[in-house]
């Protein structure tokens, strides 16, 4: 062997069980109550418990805005990520007028190889089809190359409309993929900006409103319509409002493979953070909400309506937060979580808000699973060697000297948790051990992914 993990409490999408776990050339081999032998390194886990690297399938790194770049790239966001228990990353390439899908993937996947920490996915936004709907016959040869997954934006000046929305979903539906959705209606914002800005109503908290809860509402609502119309599976990003949540519901309930992430400054902020002096650093989109959908989403967690946590991970730096210091409509959008989102879900299981396995399941299992990861995402002989050492009676408060991006600030600044990582294992391979990145550059490799294992 060339790793034993010894007397540790391993963590599953649905236990809890005393085992050794053995590692070889780079796999799980071996899960037991005892492992005898020698290896060249053996971990004593006693009091620790041993999860699946964390899956974070929603991360926007180098990511080009106007003119300003988001502040973490491939090397600094997978550095992050490891030492926040994360081994799998998925970002998301904007495919454009006359850029084909693979083109578009192949170029930030050559910007990845060399630096990236962790391994790492794509999804591939779209915004145009081409002449004649051109674009929709590349869709197999992107599943072919391992993009099984597309997104719409339903806002923004990359959206797509109605009609276009609903071919990809036929298109993804016909090609054993799934559409990831954006949701929130632009015009409605565009209405309410406008009206706000000339009554000179310009500040942070003038972001959420001009976005709250019913603008959401209303686009998640329409893509349920147009995927359960067409019989296509559709995942919604970022849910971060409860009547949302409640759509979601009522279309699994009847059948309809339809399926959520939200994130976790939706679980622990609400909308009252845009009136903080320092709001403007919690300008995202769609707009942290007000309590009663922060209660509702982590019901949905428990319910199982929610399928994954993820982080739209997207920092920009605190001088280009303060351009909109008095105009939020020129706030970049976008906070940090990449570190924050697994220890985080895991300090909630360790006070009691969800279980252990309920973290799992969240942050890893299924997130690989929905999107085809089939090497990562659990403790099973024959996944990747992707582990998490945690210890439960480790307290840790979140502050930027003791993370790992490259950007100035956090809006988890402060935050206390109930347990922490001590160590995370990249195909067996140490990254980070005890509050210290102990990877290289280059390390992580590209993930050919399959159809979805929940469709």
């Amino acid at each position: 062997m060339d790793l034993i993990i010894k007397n540790g409490t391993v963590v599953t999408a649905s236990e809890m069980f005393r085992a050794d776990v053995g590692v070889e050339q780079g796999k799980i081999a071996v899960i037991a109550e005892r492992i005898g032998g020698e290896a060249g390194r053996v971990i004593d886990a006693a009091g620790k418990y041993v999860l699946p690297g964390g899956v974070d399938v929603h991360t926007h790194l180098e990511l080009p805005v106007g003119d300003l770049v988001s502040a973490d790239g491939y090397y600094s966001g997978t550095r992050a990520a490891v030492c926040g228990g994360v081994t799998t990353v998925f970002d998301y390439p904007t495919q454009t007028k006359g850029k084909g899908i693979v083109e578009t993937v192949a170029e930030r996947r050559a910007m990845a190889e060399t630096v990236a920490c962790c391994d790492y996915a794509f999804h591939c936004a779209i915004t145009d089809l081409g002449a004649g709907d051109a674009l929709l016959d590349e869709f197999q040869a992107a599943a072919d190359y391992g993009i099984t997954s597309f997104k719409c934006y339903m806002v923004y000046d990359i959206m797509v409309n109605d009609g276009v929305l609903l071919k990809i979903l036929e298109k993804t539906r016909d090609t054993g993929c799934l559409t990831t959705i954006h949701a929130e209606n632009r015009d409605v914002l565009e209405a309410r900006i406008a009206s706000f800005v000339s009554a000179g109503k310009t500040d942070p908290w003038h972001h959420y409103m001009s976005r709250p809860e019913f603008v959401e509402a209303e686009a998640v609502k329409r893509g349920i319509h147009w995927a359960v119309a067409v019989n296509a599976p559709l995942y919604i990003v970022h849910l971060a409002c409860k009547e949302g949540l409640y759509a979601v519901a009522e279309a699994r309930t009847q059948g309809h493979p339809i399926y959520a992430e939200t994130c976790p400054q939706y679980l622990e902020f609400t909308s009252e953070v845009y009136k903080r002096e320092l709001g403007r650093n919690f300008v995202c989109s769609p707009a942290i909400k007000g309590p009663e959908s922060r209660d509702a989403l982590w019901q949905g967690i428990r319910r199982g309506v929610i399928d994954a946590v993820a982080t739209d991970h997207c920092p920009f730096a605190q001088a280009e937060k303060d351009r909109g210091i008095h105009d939020f409509r020129k706030i970049p959008n976008g906070c940090a979580g990449i570190e924050n989102r697994y220890p985080y879900m895991l300090s909630a299981a360790n006070t009691g808000r969800i279980s252990f396995s309920k973290a799992v399941e969240v942050c890893a299992e299924k997130p690989a699973a929905l999107f085809g990861c089939t090497s990562k995402g659990s403790i099973t002989v024959g996944k990747d060697a992707d582990i998490v050492l945690y210890d439960p009676a480790k307290d840790f408060e979140i502050t930027l000297k003791n993370m790992h991006s490259n950007c100035d600030h956090t809006i988890w600044e402060g935050i206390r948790l109930k347990g922490y990582p001590t160590a995370t294992f990249l195909r067996g391979e140490p990254v980070y051990e005890n509050g210290t990145y102990k990877g290289a550059p280059g390390m992580g490799r590209y993930i050919k992914r399959g159809a979805s294992g929940l469709n």
